[in-house]
């Protein structure tokens, strides 16, 4: 194997994994370790740098970055770290001074963003500071879009949204809600240089299938029904409700059914329950407030009498697999199945609706009736106009929608500046090393054995009695700290200088994951074989160095590294040493962003 080129941004970028799983890149191992010295405000603000949005995604994210943390390979949970970027929120001291500043002098460039949610509110955040008049469209009366329409207040309170979508139009950019566009071909004539389509994915699927016309007046699409909650049209439901599908919005609508009057609120999903789409935590919450999740189940009729919803029949259906491992539903031969209800919410998925966009005006379609977007520079097929979040897509969460605006930010940028969208900036790096005297380091290194704390919950009972009370308390203080020691301090690298190593193999046998190895050189499938424990995650990389006077190489299985620098520690030559990697994407305006550049 070749040696390893640590001088590329990516090669540790990706040994974080946290980091490289989260879409917005948050340096997530560097605000835990602000949030441990109690640094807060520290914290937020390299959250909000990155996700924009660290109050409410502390408490709504789907967290990808949690199953990628390499606290996952050592024991059975991973660091908390979307409740941890919750305590940054709440800990935080007044932000207002350490935000960016109105742009003194405007650039005669104007770009609107059609809705009012995520991706476009991060567009604008991103281009307002630079002089850019952003104009935001959305035909709700305040800012948020599905943040504040279809997440329960119990989950996130309204106070929590006003602030951060607060930060984004204090820059100067203006929201123009109760404002609906309905013609894209109007809205290009009105000259903009610029168009941003982040309106999400509005329209939610109905289920056709015999009694819906009959019923129609207790069978509810479950992101209309959540909006009509949001916005205090409906505060009541019928005792016994039956929520069909498995994603988190049909773990919304049940919780929320609960709080509404539901005394029997039961879900139910035609797949198993290890398949539901919804998160792991999101059917923990709903089975906690006592609601049965059933499986396997697929809707046959919705039964009624003189104009009344009474039920539902279901089908019984098992799982089957061909030899290509692809599964299929089949009957399992069983009676069907009746479930009574007053009032059924129908949240089995999303889908985009665009007959606001002409068909002639240059915007391509693909067969799905989804727009062309490309997915590195969120355009579409007219040099205009630009797509991001659930519009771009199809349905996925806030953190990919603010991923999208960033980059969408960018390309608009270099194009309104006379330059290729295509070329997009490397990351700025920092390479700060660790070392206070030969054995010392300046972050806390060692390696707890404290297992995940859990997160404090409202009582039950008061919880389920008011639908705004938030349900999750969050961590205190003292919890946090606990939780963030947690951290392996991943984004900390064990850097290896050959040139001073002795080859005493002192690191090789303080290692405590024995994921240091010295060998002769080999091809990539050899090497993982005769290392000290075989290296059999493919999707890590290796580190490996040469230049030992032995002839042999450096290998080190970067996928059971703790980062504890024991290694680091116990060499007597400082061939090793401990070297954060601070790593930050590049968004419109940054410095450098118009120069292609090394990183590192």
């Amino acid at each position: 194997m070749k040696p390893t080129d640590i001088g590329d941004p990516n090669y540790f970028h990706k040994v974080v994994d946290c980091q490289w799983a989260c879409p917005a890149h948050t340096p997530v191992p560097e605000y835990i370790r602000l949030i441990a010295q109690g640094r807060y405000t520290d914290a937020y603000m390299i959250n909000w740098k990155s996700n924009v949005f660290p109050g409410i995604l502390g408490r709504t994210c789907d967290r990808p970055c949690e199953p990628a943390c390499r606290r996952g390979r050592v024991e059975k949970d991973p660091v908390a770290i979307c409740r941890l970027k919750r305590v940054a929120a709440d800990y935080k001291d007044d932000v207002s001074a350490r935000m960016p500043k109105r742009a003194r002098v405007k650039n005669g460039r104007r770009v609107a963003l059609v809705g009012g949610g995520p991706a476009s509110l991060t567009v604008a955040r991103d281009l307002a500071p630079l002089g850019y008049d952003c104009v935001v469209f959305d035909g709700d009366p305040q800012p948020g879009g599905m943040m504040r329409t279809q997440i329960p207040k119990f989950r996130l309170p309204d106070s929590v949204i006003d602030e951060e979508t607060g930060y984004i139009l204090d820059l100067g950019v203006e929201f123009r809600g109760g404002r609906r566009i309905d013609s894209m071909k109007a809205l290009l004539a009105e000259n903009y240089d610029a168009i941003f389509v982040g309106s999400g994915a509005p329209r939610g699927r109905d289920l056709d299938i015999p009694g819906r016309k009959e019923a129609a007046a207790n069978i509810h699409i479950g992101i209309d029904w959540l909006s009509s909650i949001a916005f205090g049209h409906i505060d009541k439901i019928g005792k016994r409700v039956i929520v069909l599908g498995g994603g988190n919005t049909a773990m919304d609508c049940c919780r929320s059914a609960r709080r509404l009057g539901g005394e029997s609120v039961q879900v139910v999903v035609r797949s198993g329950f290890e398949e539901m789409k919804a998160s792991p935590w999101e059917k923990e919450d709903a089975m906690h407030e006592d609601i049965p999740i059933h499986n396997y189940l697929v809707p046959k009729e919705f039964t009624h009498e003189n104009g009344k919803l009474t039920g539902i029949t279901f089908e019984k259906v098992k799982a089957e697999y061909d030899d290509k491992g692809r599964r299929k539903l089949v009957p399992a031969g069983e009676p069907d199945q009746h479930f009574p209800c007053d009032d059924v919410l129908v949240a089995v998925g999303q889908e985009n609706a665009y007959p606001w966009i002409e068909r002639d005006i240059g915007i391509a379609f693909d067969k799905w009736d989804m727009p062309v977007v490309d997915a590195t520079t969120l355009g579409s097929t007219h040099p205009k106009v630009f797509f991001g979040g659930d519009a771009a897509f199809g349905p996925k969460n806030i953190i990919w929608a603010v991923a999208h605006g960033h980059d969408a930010a960018l390309s608009i940028h270099k194009m309104l500046s006379g330059e290729s969208i295509s070329e997009r900036p490397l990351p700025h790096v920092e390479i700060v090393s660790q070392k206070m005297g030969i054995h010392e380091w300046s972050y806390d290194n060692d390696v707890t054995l404290d297992h995940r704390y859990r997160v404090p919950l409202r009582d039950k009972q008061v919880a389920l009695r008011d639908i705004k009370a938030e349900v999750e308390l969050g961590y205190d203080v003292k919890l946090a700290l606990g939780e963030a020691h947690r951290c392996l301090n991943c984004d900390v690298q064990t850097v290896f200088a050959s040139q001073l190593c002795i080859e005493c193999d002192a690191c090789v046998d303080i290692c405590p994951m024995d994921c240091i190895t010295f060998t002769q050189n080999g091809d990539e499938a050899d090497l993982r074989q005769r290392l000290q424990a075989p290296a059999l995650n493919l999707t890590q990389d290796l580190y490996v160095e040469d230049g030992l006077k032995t002839g042999r190489v450096m290998v080190k299985d970067e996928d059971v590294c703790l980062h504890c620098g024991l290694c680091a520690e116990r060499c007597p030559t400082g061939a090793w040493d401990m070297q954060k990697y601070l790593i930050e994407m590049t968004h419109a305006g940054d410095r450098g962003c118009q120069a292609a550049r090394s990183a590192a």
